[in-house]
């Protein structure tokens, strides 16, 4: 598959052949895309990571065992060498440019850092439990992603938060309560993000943040939480969509928001669903529950589709969703089940129809413009 780089290099020379740029404009835009263009990751590079997430699973496991067969000293002083020579030998070859493997052992060195708790703490029976020992560890790797301006850590720090949450809802750290710390670790962790230019963790971020206050509808009842989000969800949809260039500049998730918002919207209203599926169809909430989801994915695909393929593919899956729910809700009546989909299908006709029209009279001057 071409890189987007590729295709807009294609594009320039097709745009000098008919004529609608110059060479000059074409060698300046070349340029631009040059300047810009992200290198991809090589297969090695791919390789060198992968080596230093099982390197890292490897000192983890190695700790668990305990190490009975060697001194309490020696335990301590391999991890730390391990630690101190993962951070500044993969300094050393940032330097040289072999980013990828400096990365690496940089993953490496946070993992030995997460080691060197576990084993530290259980020779020498310090006070605490294991919550705050991944706590612990999660800061101390953010930390060194902040001073070393790393990418990978600053996603290492996301994953390992992502993991305390995990453990500490499904009762590992017997703690019933959903932690609010959670949001506070993600905040600052968003804020990390920009400095270390971690796209990738801002993403992740945000599908952690819909996570947890799907925990917390869980954990404190739904609609006072599913609510809030579909809501919010729509305000940063429509914000991403009528001002693009300027909230993308804040938000720096390269055009992908009205794809988080779809799903945290998607998600919002599925709870409410789930909520209102139990009182059945009487009261029409569930029915009005249903519109708004299905009207929120027309409108999402009409928005802002056309621009993303991954949003389409979360739009037709949340509509796939709907049809299923909508069935299941309404199996005991056929008749409101055919009513519903004939109403929707009526509407969602009318729309299409509209929306063909409207693009074809956007459409039309432009074509008799460059005719003329």
């Amino acid at each position: 598959m071409a890189t987007y780089s590729t295709r807009v290099r294609t594009d320039i020379a097709r745009w000098v052949q008919a004529g609608l740029i110059d060479a000059p404009t074409a060698d300046a835009l070349a340029r631009d895309v040059d300047a810009n263009d992200r290198k991809s990751l090589s297969f090695g590079s791919i390789l060198a990571m992968m080596a230093a997430l099982l390197f890292g699973a490897a000192i983890l496991i190695f700790v668990a065992a305990n190490w009975e067969a060697i001194p309490r000293l020696g335990r301590v002083a391999a991890l730390f060498v391990i630690i101190v020579a993962g951070y500044v030998g993969g300094a050393v070859l940032k330097t040289r440019d072999h980013a990828a493997i400096g990365e690496a052992l940089w993953i490496v060195a946070a993992a030995a850092f997460g080691g060197s708790i576990a084993l530290i703490g259980q020779m020498y029976h310090f006070s605490g439990d294991e919550s705050s020992a991944v706590i612990t560890w999660g800061v101390g790797t953010a930390l060194a992603a902040l001073a070393l301006r790393s990418n990978p850590l600053t996603v290492a720090a996301v994953g390992i938060a992502d993991a305390w949450l995990f453990l500490d809802v499904f009762d590992y750290f017997r703690n019933r309560d959903i932690p609010h710390l959670f949001i506070v670790m993600m905040v600052v962790l968003f804020a990390i993000s920009f400095w270390t230019r971690s796209q990738a963790a801002r993403h992740l971020i945000i599908l952690s943040v819909i996570f947890y206050l799907v925990l917390l509808m869980a954990d404190h009842g739904t609609l006072p939480v599913a609510v809030p989000l579909a809501l919010a969800s729509v305000a940063l949809f429509a914000g991403a969509v009528l001002a693009p260039g300027p909230v993308d500049k804040v938000v720096q998730l390269g055009g992908r928001l009205p794809l988080h918002a779809l799903l945290g919207f998607l998600t919002g209203l599925a709870v409410i669903q789930f909520q209102l599926a139990d009182r059945g169809t009487s009261d029409g909430g569930f029915a009005i529950a249903s519109a708004i989801a299905l009207a929120g994915i027309a409108a999402a695909i009409v928005l802002a589709g056309r621009e993303s393929r991954a949003l389409r593919w979360i739009a037709y899956a949340g509509f796939a969703f709907e049809l299923a729910i909508i069935y299941v809700v309404t199996l005991q009546s056929m008749l409101d089940t055919a009513g519903f989909f004939l109403a929707a299908a009526v509407l969602l006709g009318i729309l299409a129809l509209i929306i063909i029209r409207v693009e074809k009279r956007m459409k039309g001057p432009t074509v008799q413009g460059a005719a003329a």
